[in-house]
């Protein structure tokens, strides 16, 4: 009595977590998604595409994860032990993979300083104020979402070829604070823009990217992790044991 409640409950929390995986599913392609389109909007600050290898990994897990949940549901509705154990191989492989985004993502965060760094001072010299040019607009939009102003602080414009070919001393108007009215840009009233350098800003925003992609596929591996043992649990259970309770009909199988 007490093996068929226990199997039963392995079942029972087995289906629950195949309902969490098609929702981690959803939420793990979101999280590639989304650091798909923030990474786009920095992808000038930065030269080793290899970086985004995290993200698609994330993504390719998320769509697998939806297959495993349908595969998994299955198997423990109808009690197949053949598709038990493809669950399980396929959890393991998957959980694998998210170790390895786990891996490649502390890797990768530790060198998006290294990489802003060497990129963003050739970024800013190529800046020529216009919004069809691709470096300028990428400078603006970060200035304006990370309320910031050059490379260190907003003196550093002084050392770039567009500040030298204006002529006007001042700095692009991406560098003003939103709060203040006329503001030219004008180096002469420097407490009309942002006291606060873009470098910084730039690679903390991007290791705070990265840390999502890492908090979410340690957290589903955790889940994953679980899923494996109660199928186990059930396999090894129906090894020993093929008379136990069914899940949807509550009868004896013989």
């Amino acid at each position: 009595m007490m093996g068929q409640c226990g199997i039963t409950s392995s079942k029972t929390v087995l289906v629950f977590l195949n309902l969490i995986f098609w929702a981690a599913a959803g939420i793990l392609c979101y999280v590639g998604a989304y650091v798909f389109i923030t990474y786009d909007d920095y992808d000038h600050f930065f030269e080793d595409v290899y970086t985004l290898i995290p993200a698609v990994v994330i993504i390719a897990v998320g769509a697998l994860l939806f297959i495993i949940g349908l595969i998994g549901c299955c198997a423990t509705i109808r009690e197949s032990r053949c598709g038990l154990a493809t669950f399980v191989i396929i959890l393991m492989l998957v959980f694998v993979t998210e170790v390895v985004v786990v891996v490649l993502g502390y890797i990768y965060r530790a060198k998006v300083e290294d990489e802003v760094n060497h990129s963003i001072q050739k970024v800013y010299d190529e800046y020529n104020g216009t919004n069809t040019d691709a470096p300028s607009r990428a400078i603006d939009y970060v200035q304006r979402q990370l309320h910031c102003c050059g490379i260190t602080n907003y003196s550093d414009w002084k050392n770039t070829r567009w500040f030298n070919e204006s002529r006007n001393n001042s700095v692009p108007l991406s560098c003003c604070k939103p709060n203040v009215n006329n503001c030219t840009g004008s180096l002469s009233r420097p407490g009309d823009l942002y006291p606060e350098g873009c470098e910084a800003l730039v690679v903390k925003k991007l290791k705070e990217i990265m840390m999502y992609v890492i908090w979410a596929a340690l957290t589903f591996a955790a889940i994953q992790m679980l899923g494996m043992l109660c199928a186990c649990v059930v396999l090894c259970r129906r090894s020993r044991d093929p008379a136990y309770e069914l899940l949807i009909t509550g009868g004896t199988y013989a």
